[in-house]
């Protein structure tokens, strides 16, 4: 049996160098483009031809379309309809990205810390220069709320600084983590069936045991993916509400 973890290597199918940088296409940058040209086409298909009576396409795209428009007015609060595209295309890209990998032989490019990373990092690069341009110097009191004991300042102003800067980790390895375990455990218990089937067949209790398990892992998976990506937006938008109206 393969290991669990080949199945995240990345593996260069075109390799480029610019100026000295390794630039290489890879399976994660396909599936990335995979990803983005997957989620346009069917939104494209879904608004080319608007009818009173919605065909699938069109009701996948009116249903997300106000989920996420919800989601930023419930949870960004005022002033935060201007930034809906930039959270709509950030969820239809983790969520595509998530769902590509439930595809046999596919790759999940969320399942790499480089990719997670980064857009946790734009996300808050991002937030934090909508605050700074917002608000100016007045952003500084989000380290330390109005109303708060004067004596509390040594302690509190570290603890709300190191929690800000901490948020790109936690927002990124929270996406990865999840999509990391899930597919190992998924490849640990096809591995299981696989050795169980050639050890006393295929109907075998040992065999039929593991193959319930990824049936049931499998639903859990897909469940994930989308929780992932709900996970990932939404907090986005408390970041994008913290940055406007600040405490």
């Amino acid at each position: 049996m393969n290991s669990p973890v080949e199945q995240f290597s990345i593996k260069i199918l075109f390799a480029l160098n610019l100026f000295g940088f390794d630039i290489s296409f890879t399976n994660a940058s396909l599936f990335m483009i995979i990803s983005v040209l997957g989620s346009a086409s069917i939104f494209y298909l879904g608004a080319r031809k608007q009818t009173l009576v919605p065909n699938r396409f069109q009701s996948f795209v009116e249903i997300s379309y106000e989920f996420v428009a919800n989601m930023v007015k419930e949870n960004a609060g005022k002033g935060s309809q201007i930034y809906f595209p930039f959270i709509f295309t950030l969820f239809m890209f983790i969520l595509f990205g998530n769902l590509l990998g439930m595809i046999p032989y596919s790759y999940t490019f969320t399942s790499q810390i480089a990719v997670t990373f980064t857009l946790a990092a734009i996300v808050f690069v991002g937030v934090t220069i909508i605050a700074i341009f917002k608000h100016g110097f007045k952003f500084l009191t989000y380290f330390f709320p109005s109303g708060v004991p004067i004596a509390l300042a040594p302690l509190l102003i570290p603890i709300e600084i190191i929690s800000y800067f901490i948020r790109p980790i936690s927002l990124s390895v929270r996406l990865f983590a999840n999509m990391l375990a899930g597919h190992t455990m998924m490849k640990v218990f096809a591995g299981l069936i696989i050795m169980m089937g050639s050890a006393g067949g295929l109907l075998t209790a040992g065999a039929v045991l593991p193959l319930m398990a990824v049936i049931g892992l499998t639903g859990l998976e897909f469940l994930v993916a989308v929780l992932q990506a709900y996970v990932f937006s939404i907090l986005t938008c408390m970041y994008l509400h913290d940055a406007l109206h600040l405490h």
